[in-house]
């Protein structure tokens, strides 16, 4: 098979990304480091890929300060929606029930589902305290096994790079 004729990995961009790229540069040095790699992954590598996002990221990325809100969601607004079927819902609630994301960080479970329910390749991220953690991610891919799923390689714009040089 061709390279031209292989279908392109997709990924689910969380609410993060949208943030980190559009906020005004930090001056706490790691994360203005994590802000220059946002914007360096999406102006050389997202064309690589088929984007997505879901309702949730609409939501949150909506919030806030309004002209804040105005540029996240502006760097969102041509993204393919995945839908919100009963079946994201009922895989985000068995990953609530088993306690492994408290109850205030709900939307992360959802965003988890998402990607998994539509069978993203990666979901891409810079929430390390409930997505893109290796002692929670071990316990969501039992889950998510068990529900009949495979869970989407979980990773920050820096583990996306394809093995390319970044500066």
């Amino acid at each position: 098979m061709s390279a031209e004729s292989m279908e392109r990995l997709k990924v689910y961009i969380e609410t993060t990304i949208p943030s980190f790229l559009t906020a005004r540069p930090s001056n706490k040095l790691i994360l203005a480091g994590k802000q220059a790699l946002t914007r360096q992954w999406w102006e050389r590598r997202r064309e690589k890929y088929d984007l997505f996002i879901s309702q949730y990221v609409l939501d949150e990325a909506s919030r806030g300060d309004s002209e804040a809100a105005e540029r996240r969601m502006n760097a969102i607004s041509h993204i393919a929606m995945l839908e919100v079927d009963n079946d994201v819902i009922l895989l985000a609630e068995r990953i609530m029930i088993s306690g492994i994301i408290p109850p205030k960080a709900d939307t992360d479970a959802l965003h988890i589902a998402v990607a998994t329910r539509h069978s993203i390749d990666f979901l891409l991220t810079w929430n390390c305290t409930h997505i893109a953690n290796a002692e929670i991610l071990v316990k969501i891919n039992h889950i998510v096994t068990e529900s009949g799923y495979f869970l989407p390689t979980i990773c920050t714009p820096d583990e996306l790079f394809g093995g390319e040089d970044y500066e």
